[in-house]
């Protein structure tokens, strides 16, 4: 494990609340990392959800380069729901989809543009823009992830909202939406390492709606290491694994600051 020290802390970036998870040297300064990775958590989950990946992830990566980690929360509530501490990029409905799927309408599973996916996909943009400016890093040096819906919102950022691909993408349990939007761009992402999820036990986001965003990134000329488990909707230790050796290779790729 890396000798470097880590510390958590909050902060709005843009219109979004952020766990940080930053190096920092004896005297509690920043040390400026050479990779940022940025997690989404998934619908109806709490904004921290995804935090407790931050001390595996650092262990797995093993490197001595310093690394940023971020944890946005999404901008919705869910409160007035019923689903008090719970948010969403953006509203849906569960069960719509459970029925689409059981009546065979793949195709409206598949084109759906969602409500809000736009804004969401904007407020994310303008998060990662503004971290990658105050470490002076750039897309090369940037891993984008997410779980579930949060998953859905990476590829869209990935495609339509960054600058520039990121350098790695990771999507655990997603599915394939917004096809006609993604698969015009997608060939962006050819260059981008891509690690995909999906449990053959999901309940939530079957795994052929994950084979349909696998097959499509494939057509689309990215290479895709997808690993398919035996669970259900959530992410399995051997993705979190991939995802450190990931996180590894891009601090590695890039020298360290002197």
């Amino acid at each position: 494990m890396s000798s470097l020290r880590y510390r958590a802390h909050r902060e709005k970036i843009g219109e979004l609340n952020h766990v940080l998870v930053t190096a920092e040297n004896e005297a509690g300064d920043l040390v400026p990392p050479v990779a940022l990775a940025v997690f989404c958590h998934g619908f109806g989950a709490g904004g921290d959800d995804l935090v407790g990946l931050a001390g595996e992830l650092l262990q797995m990566s093993a490197t001595e380069n310093p690394l940023a980690l971020a944890f946005p929360a999404a901008p919705i509530s869910l409160e007035s729901q019923g689903m008090p501490g719970s948010r969403a990029w953006w509203l849906l409905s569960i069960q719509r989809l459970i029925n689409a799927l059981d009546d065979g309408r793949f195709d409206e599973i598949r084109q759906e543009v969602p409500e809000g996916i736009s804004e969401a996909r904007t407020q994310l943009t303008d998060s990662i823009e503004q971290l990658l400016q105050r470490y002076r890093l750039d897309e090369k040096q940037l891993l984008l992830g997410g779980f579930s819906q949060g998953a859905m919102l990476s590829v869209e950022t990935a495609c339509h909202g960054l600058k520039s691909p990121p350098a790695a993408l990771c999507l655990y349990s997603g599915a394939l939406i917004c096809e006609s939007r993604w698969r015009s761009v997608a060939t962006r992402l050819a260059d981008t390492k891509i690690l995909q999820s999906h449990g053959s036990l999901d309940m939530v986001l079957p795994l052929q709606t994950g084979i349909w965003l696998r097959d499509m990134l494939l057509e689309a000329g990215a290479e895709v290491d997808f690993v398919e488990f035996y669970g259900p909707h959530t992410i399995a230790p051997a993705a979190i694994e991939k995802t450190g050796v990931l996180l590894s290779q891009l601090a590695e790729s890039t020298p360290k600051p002197s």
